[in-house]
């Protein structure tokens, strides 16, 4: 799958704070773009081969459990193009405030 945009996922592990909580980001963040990379999803019961946690939300939104559920990322997933466009990237206290539905 084709992620877009990688940049997302740098600008939020960059505005963690310096030390652990952004190597943290970083890792939990590169993980899953490696993951979802290397993938060729056709549906989502295949992405969930993939991500077990992942849940659909409607409208071919896709959410994420990163670094062990400490964060969230909401992808639009287009199988036919194998394409993500990302959507959402934080904590999952920043996910708990926002309304997926209107993204």
């Amino acid at each position: 799958m084709n992620v877009i945009a990688k940049s997302a996922l740098v600008r939020f592990w960059e505005g963690q704070p310096k030390g652990e909580p952004r190597r943290a980001a970083q890792a939990a963040f590169t993980q899953w773009h490696t993951a979802a990379s290397d993938a060729s999803w056709n549906n989502f019961d295949a992405l969930k081969h993939t991500f077990n946690s992942a849940d659909y939300v409607g409208n071919g939104k896709v959410v994420f459990d990163v670094g062990g559920n400490k964060y969230r990322l909401v992808g639009l997933v287009a199988y036919r193009t194998k394409r993500i466009y990302v959507l959402f990237v934080g904590t999952h206290a920043d996910y708990d405030r926002i309304d997926v539905t209107v993204l």
